[in-house]
């Protein structure tokens, strides 16, 4: 059927899927649980059942798509459909998988009618086209949960960079010398937005006798991580340590991306990722706060947004992917599964 498009959001814990008409509107959804053992194919063949179970809400087969594709954390190698070091998928953190090739194999489709691309470029494709990104030609996404990502469009299109790195301000260094970040370097935006030095920072403060509602909350509502919903609950109960860590997460966004603005010139920023929608309108209004007064150029204003498609933007932003360009480049994901 002309114009049906299948994508796939893969991360760790679910496997989303939707078919989407050539503007990125959903007509059709599936969802199933990630695999957490069984190897590279356990998830192929977790990720075809998703496929043919969206089609067939449509009453239609897979060959009737355009195509299908995925997005994927890990380096992706877009060209080739091959995933690598994707530590949240089990097998994907060993030997490069190939992964479209694997995949249109499951489905019965021709190897060059699937494609994979990193999982933050694809959400920032949805966004641009389908959400709140439409009318912003030359605009920076960011998302901020387990860990904080980026990706960048200029001129209208996705802008991958030489190495395949482009928009990862999450590894944008705002503080010298200053926290210590997952990836191993001091001072990054993500040691202090994201959610492992969250944790951190919260682990230290228990460990050194700091009074707080955190890790109770966290007990009470049965989170094996300090997930959004802990973070609100303590905030809106006048928690000390949940407004430092969400004041703090503000202020590093803020600066990242003031910095990345006054750089590029872009028309706008959007926030998305477990805090922002977590957190909600406030929070992004805070990071906006943060950015205001750093800024060089005023005219017209910089517009921050929030994203608008939520679980559904990479499943959207991957099926659409099916009529971009192939590219050469590889990019590592910083972005993670998103704060829930």
């Amino acid at each position: 059927m002309p114009g049906r498009l299948a994508g796939i959001d893969l991360g760790g814990t679910k496997v989303q899927g939707a078919v989407v008409d050539e503007h990125g509107r959903v007509l059709a959804t599936e969802a199933a649980s990630t695999p957490p053992s069984g190897g590279p194919q356990s998830v192929v063949d977790q990720v075809a059942a998703v496929v043919v179970g969206a089609v067939g809400r449509l009453g239609i087969g897979v060959g009737e798509l355009d195509g299908v594709g995925i997005g994927s954390a890990g380096t992706v190698q877009m060209a080739e459909g091959v995933v690598s070091w994707a530590g949240n998928l089990d097998g994907f953190d060993r030997a490069p998988v190939p992964l479209a090739r694997l995949v249109a194999e499951a489905l019965g489709l021709e190897p060059e009618r699937v494609r994979v691309d990193n999982d933050v470029n694809v959400a920032t494709i949805a966004e641009h086209r389908a959400g709140a990104g439409q009318g912003l030609d030359d605009l920076i996404a960011v998302f901020a949960g387990t860990g904080v990502g980026g990706a960048l469009v200029l001129e209208g299109s996705l802008r991958r960079g030489v190495r395949g790195a482009a928009g990862e301000i999450g590894h944008t260094v705002v503080v010298l010398d200053g926290a210590r970040c997952p990836c191993g370097r001091l001072g990054c935006v993500e040691a202090y937005a994201g959610r492992s030095p969250m944790e951190w920072t919260v682990r230290a403060a228990v460990e050194a006798g700091r009074a707080t509602a955190l890790p109770g909350i966290q007990r009470r509502l049965g989170r094996t991580r300090l997930t959004t919903d802990v973070l609100a609950e303590a905030l809106a109960a006048g928690d000390e340590l949940a407004g430092e860590l969400v004041g703090r997460a503000a202020a590093a966004l803020g600066a990242g991306i003031a910095s990345a603005c006054n750089l590029l010139d872009v028309a706008g920023v959007l926030l998305g990722g477990g805090l922002a929608d977590g957190l909600g309108d406030g929070f992004v209004r805070r990071v906006h706060a943060a950015v205001a007064p750093l800024l060089l150029g005023t005219e017209p204003p910089l517009e921050i947004r929030r994203t608008a498609l939520g679980d559904l933007a990479g499943a959207i932003g991957a099926a659409l992917l099916v009529h971009e360009t192939p590219s050469p480049l590889s990019r590592r994901s910083r972005h993670g599964d998103a704060l829930p």
